[in-house]
């Protein structure tokens, strides 16, 4: 028998921490190899996190409902290895010493790594005068991380002029101060008073990923807006003389979400640079176009994303929607159906929204929101005709985009929208 931990597993290309939601297994209790043990939460999606042993389960570390970066301890296993017991029975002693040895140099490299600082953890301490050695480090094997420094900024530690001195030589008076400010940055608890009759509602993780994601992209990205109205009469008239037929033939529905979808990958290919993630010292321009979008599910929202969109005729995308809509409202969407998107379109149209400003979905340059097609009057030709109108509203990364190639983008969405069937002649 040997004890091993298992740690939070990299849920995806870009996760960097994981919620414990659920505990699925209690200590004392034998589990194979491959069997769930947990209920995690990303900022991406729900999913279970396998044994990697087969064992017996010792200790719990990490609490529900606590969140943990990629490789951090989240349980201890007693594993079994009938191979190594039987072949190996004069080793124990051995394998027990070394054991213990990699632990103590474990512990002195944690501690080392304490020490350590990123450019950015420096870059913040000293604009907000904060003694790093009296910040305690929620990072790997102790490390100091941005968000703890962030959290002590948005504490009113560090605040600028002679207050800001005072309360750093407080601090460094009296150590225990750090801790305390962390825990309550970590969960502040807002003074709400409530009344007779008012339904107090649990955030789930679900919720908590939503907010923390949709915070650090309005903390992090200067967003810039702008909208542009499209005459999509001909496009109605097209999808409304193929739909029947179309369900009828494929099972799924023909949307005018996959009209859109399809115009704004054609224009994506075009204008590459709207396809585009910011990474401090470098803008990455995507080459793939894989457009995310939204699918709400209860009080829950999931962003999967349709895989080389500009690659797909309008019947594949017709089908990934459906696909996605109804993985998601069934709890089945995996890693796979949530990675790798990098432009968001989201169709706020479907709840009769005519206008609206949606939130970059991070790190991603730009969002584009189809709202409802409405017939409204409009000039035509010197005369007044009844026609069918959307509003397209883009919100943008003002780092990576200005106005001159995001109006030149909406524009040819316009024109590809406006041109249907003749910019695209079949659906098929």
């Amino acid at each position: 028998m040997a004890t091993e931990y298992i740690t939070m597993p990299k849920l995806g290309e870009s996760v960097t921490e994981g919620t414990i939601s659920r505990w699925l297994v209690q200590p004392g209790d034998h589990v194979e190899k491959y069997d769930p043990i947990a209920e995690v939460m990303t900022d991406k999606v729900s999913a279970e996190i396998p044994s990697s042993f087969k064992g017996v389960i010792q200790e719990l570390i990490a609490e529900e409902g606590i969140t943990l970066e990629v490789g951090n301890k989240i349980c201890t296993i007693e594993v079994e290895n009938q191979d190594y017991a039987q072949d190996q029975p004069d080793t124990t002693a051995k394998a027990s010493a070394k054991r213990e040895e990699r632990v103590h140099m474990q512990e002195q490299n944690e501690e080392s790594q304490k020490l350590r600082f990123s450019p950015t953890v420096l870059k913040l301490s000293q604009e907000h005068q904060i003694d790093l050695s009296q910040v305690d480090g929620t990072g790997r094997g102790g490390r100091i991380t941005r968000k703890d420094v962030q959290r002590l900024i948005e504490s009113g530690v560090g605040s600028s002029g002679k207050e800001e001195s005072n309360q750093v030589e407080e601090r460094a008076a009296q150590p225990n101060v750090t801790q305390k400010l962390q825990k309550k940055s970590a969960s502040p608890k807002l003074k709400v008073q409530t009344g007779m009759g008012d339904i107090e509602i649990p955030v789930s993780n679900v919720r908590k990923a939503i907010a923390t994601k949709m915070v650090r992209s309005k903390e992090e990205i200067p967003h810039a807006w702008m909208m542009i109205e499209v005459d999509v009469t001909k496009l109605v008239q097209y999808r409304d003389s193929l739909k029947e037929e179309f369900k009828q033939k494929e099972g799924f529905n023909l949307t005018y979400f996959a009209f859109f979808i399809k115009a704004v990958a054609q224009a994506l290919k075009e204008y590459p640079m709207m396809n585009s993630m910011w990474a401090g010292d470098k803008i990455i321009q995507k080459k793939d176009i894989n457009i995310s979008i939204a699918v709400a599910s209860g009080d829950e929202l999931f962003v999967p994303v349709i895989k080389h969109a500009d690659e797909k005729s309008i019947k594949g995308i017709a089908r990934d929607i459906a696909d996605l809509a109804k993985k998601a409202r069934a709890g089945k969407l995996t890693n796979e159906d949530m990675e790798g998107g990098t432009f968001t379109i989201n169709n706020t149209g479907s709840f009769g929204s005519v206008q609206s400003i949606g939130i970059i979905n991070y790190p991603q340059a730009a969002i584009l929101q189809v709202e409802s097609i409405i017939k409204r009057p409009v000039v035509l030709n010197e005369g007044i005709a009844i026609r069918d109108m959307v509003n397209l509203c883009l919100s943008l990364d003002h780092r990576i985009l200005d106005g001159l190639i995001s109006g030149h983008f909406m524009q040819r969405i316009k024109e590809i929208l406006e041109n249907i069937p003749k910019e695209n002649t079949s659906v098929y």
